[in-house]
């Protein structure tokens, strides 16, 4: 961002998401003073904001909501020094130092060392309606809404682990709970598997995909309709027949409260493309081997979702964070370029 002067001034951090990575990593690196730059995207505060009840964090032994956990992480960076700012970043220049950051608001952020800690998002599955009540008894969280769902029969869609992690909590809550999965076997592990099979509330339909979603906002999700195929993978077996239907799919009507997606995450990484910070087949990022967050590009580091696909949860995410402002501040030290170390590189006149 520019200052008074025309100059652009270059921060020795900035982080890029304000989930609990970002937060965790904002108060580690303001208490160096480091004074960090937040961005705080489209979603600010990510995921756990839609959390009503976190449980397993430690320290909270009554339990915390996603969202006071948010502002009280955010409330406690602020009092160390961090700055926030609304925005993402629509592209990013990190082939020369110091880095430089395009935002959506226009802006262009310049820094040395960079915390990329912009989380993941619910993949949806293309269902008629999800658009609409999405947050309307569609869901991506169990833990977050599976309350609400009460006495309820609810659908859980997805074959993993984590979609069997959704349909044991929806089981303490809903009458009966229906595993959709577009194959005739999970993809789970083999021990949640089981339990979930075991379960007397929750029974499966294979071959399955979700085609439509019934309800409005204002009654929420009233019911959806099923295809199913016995090779699996129906509503390809849809489109691959249009205009005439494959006689093998058949579609049921089922009358449900709820719909859960448990469909995996999209890594929000996209900006990253083509910069050098190498990214797996997923788009999660990749880290150096060892307990570090450094990236393959110096100067560069991941907190959170966005370099874990296996644990993504928020006391994880806020121990990466940590490590990822350590991990700069270190960096930064080695470097000599903190602020208060060259002075000169404080700021730079734009050409």
């Amino acid at each position: 961002m520019s200052t008074d002067t025309g100059e652009i001034e270059v921060r020795d951090v900035v982080i890029v998401g304000s989930g609990v990575a970002g937060l965790s990593a904002a108060i580690y690196a303001a208490r160096a003073d480091l004074e960090p730059l937040v961005l705080e995207g489209p979603e600010p505060g990510g995921q756990l904001t839609l959390t009503t009840g976190v449980e397993n964090y430690l320290g909270f032994p009554d339990g915390i909501g996603g969202m006071e956990l948010i502002q009280r992480g955010k409330a406690q960076a602020e009092r160390f020094g961090a700055e926030f700012v609304h925005g993402s970043v629509e592209d990013a220049t990190l082939e020369n130092r110091p880095f430089e950051l395009e935002l959506s608001t226009d802006d262009v952020v310049t820094t040395r060392a960079l915390i990329v800690a912009t989380g993941a998002s619910a993949r949806w599955v293309g269902a008629d309606g999800e658009d609409e009540l999405m947050g309307y008894g569609l869901s991506t969280c169990a833990t977050c809404d599976g309350a609400f769902h009460r006495g309820e029969d609810v659908i859980v869609v997805g074959g993993g682990d984590s979609a069997m992690e959704e349909a044991l909590f929806l089981a303490k809550f809903a009458d009966s709970v229906t595993v959709v999965h577009r194959r005739d076997e999970l993809r789970a592990s083999d021990i949640m598997a089981r339990r979930a099979r075991e379960h007397d509330s929750i029974e499966f339909r294979w071959n399955a995909e979700l085609l439509e979603i019934h309800g409005t906002q204002e009654t929420g999700v009233t019911g959806a309709i099923l295809v199913h195929h016995p090779d699996g993978r129906p509503k390809t077996k849809l489109e691959e027949s249009a205009p005439a239907a494959d006689e093998d799919v058949e579609r049921e009507t089922v009358h449900v409260g709820g719909v859960f997606y448990a469909v995996g995450h999209v890594p929000n990484t996209s900006f990253l493309e083509g910069t050098g910070v190498e990214l797996d087949e997923d788009g999660h990022i990749l880290t150096e081997a060892g307990m570090t967050t450094e990236t393959a590009l110096e100067g560069v580091f991941a907190a959170g979702d966005v370099m874990d696909p296996d644990y993504r949860q928020a006391i994880t995410a806020a121990g990466t964070g940590s490590m990822a402002a350590l991990d700069a501040e270190q960096w930064l030290e080695e470097h000599a370029m903190r602020a208060e170390s060259r002075p000169h590189l404080e700021t730079e006149q734009r050409v």
